[in-house]
């Protein structure tokens, strides 16, 4: 089965949006990138991974850490995140999967 190749968007992806493309949109959202009404449906991966690059020179300024990040970026990631989670929960993840191996 061919992988399609277009994103499906963040509210429609697997595990209620925690995956690695879903973890790429929030940050985007976070540094304001991209508006937090764009899910990046139809999105290909070029455009992800454009999106990925600039999210990833926004995190090196900070050290790639949430504690580092200035109060207005902190709280914003915290709101993003938090709602994220209880989204996912909501529609049936635990987070179990990403932990497996480590036990």
């Amino acid at each position: 089965m061919a992988k399609p190749d277009r994103y499906v968007g963040i509210h429609n992806d697997i595990n209620g949006g925690m995956t690695a493309a879903g973890k790429i949109i929030r940050d985007g959202w976070v540094f304001g990138l991209i508006e937090e009404t764009e899910t990046c449906e139809g999105w290909n991966l070029q455009g992800l991974d454009a999106l990925l690059d600039k999210v990833d020179k926004e995190w090196d300024k900070y050290g790639c850490m949430v504690s580092n990040l200035p109060e207005d970026l902190r709280e914003r990631h915290e709101r993003i995140y938090r709602a994220a989670v209880q989204r996912a929960k909501d529609a049936g993840w635990s987070g179990e999967a990403e932990t497996d191996d480590e036990q």
